[in-house]
């Protein structure tokens, strides 16, 4: 039974990722226009953040327009599809769930935060 409902999802998966990830695209949020200077120094203190996520994850999509929304060039790691990145989430995170967003501070000390609205409150306050 357990199988039939595992493979009943993935089917539902594969069927609803494309139309997902094309409705994403068409409904791309358009970005803060800042000056040059300021893009440079948030690029800089984004370089610090890394996303680990899955394409169409409902949540990961939410985090991934939010940084669109505040012009926010995050690394962005595949956690669903390379087993080197899912590996690096479990062993610092301590768990595969996504979105997931790996914060490095000035002293690299590392901090992982899960929750969709956890993440884009804590862009919101830092970058927006």
């Amino acid at each position: 039974m357990k199988f039939i409902i595992r493979t009943f999802f993935q089917i539902i998966r594969i069927l609803l990722g494309p139309v997902i990830l094309f409705w994403d695209l068409v409904t791309t949020p358009k970005g803060i226009e800042r000056p040059e200077i300021e893009q440079d120094e948030i690029d800089r203190q984004t370089k610090n953040l890394v996303l680990y996520q899955f394409r169409t994850c409902p949540f990961c999509i939410k985090v991934r327009r939010a940084m669109k929304r505040l012009s926010l060039n995050i690394e962005i790691r595949d956690a669903q599809n390379d087993l080197e990145n899912r590996e690096a989430l479990l062993l610092g995170g301590g768990t595969i769930k996504v979105p997931c967003l790996k914060i490095t501070d000035k002293n690299g000390e590392v901090r992982w935060m899960y929750e969709s609205d956890e993440i884009i409150d804590y862009l919101k306050q830092r970058f927006a």
